[in-house]
């Protein structure tokens, strides 16, 4: 779950990691009551989950209470958008007023699981205010990595270790080193799977400030964070995605024209590699889990026919849990409720697949079996090809 700019500070505070004073509005008005309470020039923020904004228009400097009331009414309710939105970006509901700050240098810092080496990793850069995937890909000699040992800390060594390879001096390094353990300690206790502060800036007069936050919160381990739950902003979301994840279904929309319905998130992430491989483009990531019933594979099939892109299924099921022969009397019965009418290929392996297979067949309806996953590939390709 992501998390606004705002909300993200809120919680900083709470760890002791320095930000500028401000507070959220959502209307004018608001955004006014807010800056009485702080001292121009101040800074007027669009909060939405994407990166960016400021080249978007969605960051504005304000020197007088006219200029704040101006960006105020430009920026809220703009379709703002970022490289992170897409073409048609994204509606501003909010903005964060905060006092503006005197900067001297912008730095990065976050930390993320790396999982290729399964441990947390503390990334830090001089080159804050730029995308670190940028800055990765054009100067990776300024990125400082350290991975940190599963059961340990961060220590006070390696965060020393940070701050020179930023560049900082005398009491910064001090400052450094409780603000990074103070976001190591924020990531673990609330069980993040990232933390990241774009740009932490040096001010004029030696100060380390959290300019930016943003923080993702495992959606696994938020039965331990009720305080975060309120915090999910389902305008962010796609509404497809928000129907699944109530339903108890993990869906991602994605670009391509062939629907895929998996159990398991691996077979999923499979299933799209080999969909790929075949010369087509997958239109969503949607495991339905291993207990999937009919009632689910009903959902399912309903949410998949919502994306007017969809233009083919793929069904990949591999029956542990859950019996292939009643996957396939859930997909016959979806079927025939929906009135289908797309080509749909069905690949079912695992317990009872023998008995799916002559349910699917003496169906009457026109599904297409695939012996093996990169039969079900090549078949639903081909099908597409023929439209």
């Amino acid at each position: 779950m992501k998390l606004h700019e705002y909300q993200a500070k809120s919680i900083f505070r709470r760890f002791g990691i320095p930000v500028p004073r401000g507070g959220v509005a959502s209307s004018v008005d608001a955004a006014i009551d807010v800056a009485k309470e702080l001292k121009y020039p101040v800074v007027v923020k669009a909060q939405i989950h994407a990166g960016g904004r400021g080249k978007g228009g969605g960051v504005e400097l304000a020197k007088t209470r006219d200029e704040l009331e101006r960006h105020a009414r430009s920026i809220l309710g703009m379709q703002l958008v970022t490289h992170q939105t897409g073409p048609s970006g994204q509606p501003v509901r909010k903005v964060l007023i905060e006092e503006a700050s005197a900067i001297a240098r912008e730095l990065y810092l976050g930390i993320v699981l790396d999982r290729s080496i399964s441990s947390l990793t503390v990334i830090a850069s001089q080159a804050g205010g730029m995308e670190i995937e940028e800055v990765a890909a054009k100067s990776p000699e300024k990125i400082l990595k350290i991975a940190l040992h599963p059961l340990h800390r961060l220590g006070d060594h390696q965060a020393r270790e940070i701050a020179f390879g930023l560049g900082l001096s005398g009491p910064q390094i001090r400052a450094f080193t409780v603000l990074a353990a103070a976001l190591y300690r924020l990531y673990v206790e609330m069980d993040l799977s990232l933390v990241e502060v774009n740009p932490l800036v040096v001010t004029a007069d030696g100060q380390l400030l959290a300019l930016d936050a943003k923080m993702n919160a495992d959606d696994n381990a938020l039965y331990r964070h009720e305080e975060l739950l309120p915090m999910r902003d389902l305008h962010e979301e796609d509404p497809l995605e928000v129907e699944a994840s109530a339903a108890g279904l993990s869906y991602i929309k994605l670009d391509g024209n062939v629907g895929c319905m998996v159990n398991g998130a691996g077979l999923a992430m499979a299933t799209m590699d080999l969909i790929k491989l075949a010369g087509g483009l997958p239109a969503n990531f949607l495991d339905v889990g291993g207990g999937a019933s009919k009632e689910t594979i009903a959902k399912a099939f309903s949410i998949i026919l919502k994306d007017p892109n969809v233009k083919a299924i793929l069904i990949n099921i591999f029956g542990g849990i859950v019996r292939c022969d009643r996957v396939a009397g859930g997909v016959i019965d979806a079927a025939r409720g929906l009135a289908l009418k797309l080509p749909v290929v069905v690949r079912l392996e695992g317990t009872n697949a023998q008995e799916a297979s002559k349910l699917l067949a003496t169906s009457g309806l026109s599904f297409a079996v695939g012996s093996t996953l990169k039969d079900a590939a090549d078949k639903i390709v081909e099908a597409l090809a023929k439209r």
